[in-house]
C-alpha cells in the first residue's frame, strides 16, 4: 500500500500544473466530489489536517474511471484525496448514466436529472466552501466520472437548470431503486417528518428486486454484527408501510432490539436489500424474503420508468413522487 501511495504522489507531482481557483461568482455552477473506490477508500475526519500536493487540469484516469475538470490532490494521515471540481451539469450528465440504465424511457431519465441536480445543489448551498459537497459513492450519488450517452445528455440539456423546490426552497431530493409497491415516509426511515416525502403506492414490478430472497449463515451474520452465539432474529415491530422496523437479535447471554435500518447497514446494502423482509431460521441459516432495494423514500427509480413507460412526462412523475412541491429553473 505504501509503495503503490508512493507511486501515485510521483505521477501526481510530474502532473503539477498551477491554474487559478474559479472565481466566487461561478461557486454555485461548479460541485466538489470527493472520489472514493478501492484504491481512495476513506472520507478526511473532520480535525485532519490536510496538505494540498496538486492540482490537475484537464482529465485524469483514476481506477479506469476518466476524470475532467479540476483534480485536487490531498496528502493527511489517511493516505490521498482526490477531489473533482467540475461544472454541476457534466456532474449531473454523470450521475444520471451511473444511477440508471442509459437505455431508460426519456422521460425517466429527465426526472432522474431534475432529483439528481436538486439533491447536489442543496448540498452545495449548505456549504459552499466545503473541501467537497459530496463523494462519488452510495453515500451519496454514483458519480463515475466523464459520460459519453447521447441520450442522458440529452435529458440532462433538455431540463437544464431544473430542481425541485417546496415553498421556494429547494427540497431533500431522496430516491431509491425499488419501493416494493409502497414508498416509505420520511419520517420512518430518517426520525423527522418531510411534508413532501409522503407513502404512495407505487408500481415498480419489472426491477429485478421486486422480490429477492437471501440465504446468509449465522457466522457470516455474528461477524457483521459483532457478535456471539446468535440463537434467533425475530421482527419485533412494523412500519405503518409493512417494512421491518426493529429486529430482535437474541443470543445465548441476551436479548436487544436493533433498528432495521442499522441492521441493514450493518449487513451490507446488497446482503440485505431492503428493510421490507421476513425472516426464519434453518439450522446454522436465516433466510429473508423480502421485496425492493434501498430506504424506499422519495421517487422510486423502477417505479418512474414504468410510469414513463405508460406515457407520464417526467413532471408528472416528479409530481407524484414528491406531492407538493414546484419545478423551478435556476438562474
Amino acid at each position: 500500500m505504501k509503495q503503490f501511495l508512493c507511486i501515485i504522489v510521483s505521477l501526481l507531482i510530474l502532473l503539477l500544473i498551477h491554474n487559478n481557483s474559479l472565481s466566487s461568482d461561478d461557486s454555485h455552477k461548479y460541485i466538489r466530489v470527493l472520489i472514493l473506490d478501492e484504491r481512495f477508500p476513506l472520507q478526511p475526519s473532520p480535525e485532519e489536517r490536510l496538505e494540498k500536493i496538486g492540482n490537475i487540469k484537464g482529465q485524469l484516469m483514476v481506477g479506469g474511471i476518466s476524470y475532467r475538470g479540476n483534480i485536487e490532490v490531498y496528502r493527511g494521515r489517511g493516505g490521498l484525496y482526490l477531489v473533482n471540481q467540475l461544472p454541476l451539469e457534466e456532474y449531473v450528465e454523470s450521475v444520471v448514466a451511473s444511477e440508471v440504465t442509459e437505455s431508460w424511457e426519456m422521460e425517466a431519465l429527465k426526472a432522474q436529472a431534475v432529483v439528481v441536480r436538486t439533491y447536489a445543489l442543496r448540498h452545495i448551498l449548505k456549504n459552499p466552501n466545503a473541501l467537497f459537497h459530496l463523494t462519488s459513492s452510495t453515500l451519496h450519488q454514483i458519480y463515475s466520472g466523464e459520460n459519453k450517452n447521447r441520450r442522458v445528455v440529452y435529458a440532462v440539456l433538455n431540463t437544464k437548470g431544473e430542481v425541485l423546490t417546496y415553498k421556494g426552497k429547494l427540497i431533500e431530493a431522496l430516491y431509491h431503486s425499488t419501493c416494493g409497491g409502497t414508498t416509505e415516509k420520511a419520517k420512518e426511515v430518517f426520525g423527522y417528518d418531510i411534508p413532501y416525502l409522503k407513502s404512495v403506492e407505487n408500481d415498480c414490478s419489472i426491477s429485478p428486486y421486486w422480490r429477492w430472497k437471501r440465504v446468509i449463515d449465522k457466522k457470516t451474520i455474528e461477524k457483521l454484527l459483532s457478535e456471539k452465539d446468535i440463537l434467533d432474529i425475530e421482527v419485533s415491530s412494523y412500519t405503518p408501510t409493512g417494512r421491518v422496523k426493529d429486529v430482535t437479535i437474541i443470543t445465548k447471554r441476551d436479548q436487544y432490539i436493533l433498528p432495521a435500518k442499522d441492521f441493514r447497514r450493518l449487513l451490507g446494502w446488497r446482503l440485505l436489500p431492503s428493510t421490507w423482509f421476513k425472516v426464519k431460521q434453518e439450522k446454522d441459516n436465516f433466510i429473508f424474503k423480502g421485496k425492493g432495494y434501498g430506504h424506499g423514500v422519495g421517487l422510486c427509480q423502477w417505479g418512474a420508468q414504468q410510469m414513463a413507460k405508460k406515457g407520464r412526462t417526467y413532471k408528472e412523475i416528479l409530481k407524484y413522487y414528491y406531492p407538493g412541491t414546484t419545478i423551478q429553473r435556476i438562474k
